[in-house]
């Protein structure tokens, strides 16, 4: 399965979104505010699920976690970078 899928489909299981799809999440759309509507406590549930699932590490810089998170595709090219490490 295509990385960008993956993270999608964690999205949905981790926040329990069951009225979406993965169909419903664009690779770049913004997954927090006018995007697909994700609020601070969606994004602290989804670093705990991103950390399990890929071993993630996130700093300690609030700006710079926004900009990781900010779409599917940011967190997929935080991914990427973390495992070619």
């Amino acid at each position: 399965m295509e990385l960008e899928q993956q993270i999608k489909q964690l999205i949905i299981s981790s926040l329990e979104l069951e009225d979406i799809s993965t169909e419903d999440i664009k690779d770049e759309e913004p997954l927090f505010g006018e995007g697909l509507g994700l609020d601070s406590i969606d994004a602290l549930e989804l670093g705990m699920a991103l950390k399990k699932e890929f071993n993630l590490t996130l700093g300690k810089d609030k700006e710079e976690n926004k900009k990781r998170f900010y779409s599917v595709k940011t967190i997929a090219n935080l991914v990427r970078t973390q495992q070619n490490e």
